[in-house]
């Protein structure tokens, strides 16, 4: 009963300040339905100036909406306005979804652990990207408790689920604070060795979802050091400095400044889609890893984290084919990724910091997005 005053209370908000604000929410109805047998719904979490909506998908942040300057309110991420749309995919499979077990690459769809090697399913120009083939992004996450700004989900990842050694037992919250952050909680444990790398993949355009380029945000990544990658986007085992390159955003540059330089490494990504390896200065704390100013608008968006890395992904294979909630279309350059993470094929990378998580362990993680304007 409680949630459901709440929703109204947030649906009558949205409606009766439709005019003032211009959030439209989407309708419930268009994902409540059964998914492998268990039940979808869609979500509404409001608090400070931001309203979202979450789908149980794939854990999936559907809508996300902040005002601009002016106070005049826009949906900031990608997604699709109904369920079936992300069930039969014909676009981006990630869009708004946490990614795992393994978030970003395995080389090869292989790794060993322990004298054990595991071969995953290959779903990326032979290598396994965000989980396989069914990732965390395509299940049905058990719902624990749903209230006004906050959504708390569980998954229970089987062993030999896509290839990965462990029972995985997930814990996720998805908060909105006062302050305008919507925080990411991440908890696992395991009942046999394993590997795990969890992210969240937002799609940002603080335009709004269809509104033009991100070419011209102005992009802030506290990093020294990047992890080059091959041709097929795997880490080379390399530490770059980003000193004179185009991946030095140490101080604030807009993105499409230097997006089309001659250097192998944008080639190698037809862009920015790479890891950086972000200047903590404690092991474990919650510190800014980036930060994101829209001009126009000016919205702001700051990651922080206590992850070692960040993946900066500069939306270069959008096409302009499928569209997004509001009927225009996902385009080229249209958008961008920021998602805290470990590095990415860790397992096949000894000197990289490790991935494994054994029995009576936990793996945690922190991920907020704290928005704002100048």
């Amino acid at each position: 009963m409680k949630r459901n005053i709440i929703a109204l209370c947030t649906l009558l908000l949205a409606a009766c300040g439709g005019a003032e604000t211009g959030i439209t929410l989407l309708s419930e109805g268009a994902f409540d339905a059964r998914v492998d047998g268990k039940p979808v719904k869609l979500y509404t979490l409001h608090a400070g100036d931001v309203t979202m909506q979450v789908t149980n998908y794939g854990a999936r942040v559907v809508s996300l909406w902040t005002p601009d300057r002016e106070g005049r309110y826009e949906d900031i991420v990608l997604g699709y306005d109904s369920l079936s749309r992300y069930v039969d995919n014909t676009g981006e499979r990630f869009l708004g979804a946490v990614v795992g077990p393994y978030a970003n690459r395995i080389a090869g769809g292989r790794f060993t652990l322990d004298g054990v090697e595991y071969t995953l399913p290959q779903n990326n120009n032979g290598q396994t990207l965000h989980g396989g083939l069914n990732g965390l992004d395509r299940v049905v996450w058990d719902v624990v408790s749903a209230t006004d700004d906050r959504l708390v989900l569980t998954y229970t990842h089987a062993d030999g689920e896509e290839g990965f050694p462990g029972t995985l037992q997930i814990r996720m919250t998805y908060s909105l604070t006062p302050d305008n952050e919507f925080r990411i909680d991440y908890d696992a444990t395991t009942d046999k060795p394993t590997v795990v790398n969890l992210s969240h993949h937002p799609f940002f355009n603080l335009k709004g979802e269809g509104n033009g380029t991100i070419l011209d945000n102005v992009l802030t990544i506290n990093a020294s050091r990047t992890t080059p990658v091959d041709s097929v986007l795997i880490p080379t085992g390399e530490i770059a400095d980003v000193a004179g390159t185009p991946f030095d955003f140490r101080q604030p540059h807009a993105i499409g400044e230097r997006i089309e330089a001659d250097n192998e490494q944008l080639r190698n990504g037809g862009g920015y889609d790479h890891n950086w390896i972000i200047d903590r200065r404690s092991a474990d704390g919650i510190e800014t890893a980036a930060t994101v100013w829209e001009p126009a608008s000016g919205r702001t968006v700051e990651v922080l984290s206590d992850q070692p890395a960040l993946q900066f992904y500069s939306g270069n294979f959008f096409d302009g084919a499928v569209n997004g909630k509001y009927g225009k279309p996902l385009r080229y350059r249209e958008s961008l990724a920021l998602e805290t993470q470990k590095y990415p094929d860790s397992p096949n990378h000894p000197g990289f910091p490790s991935t494994e998580l054994r029995p009576g362990e936990h793996y945690t993680q922190v991920c907020i997005y704290r928005f704002g304007t100048k």
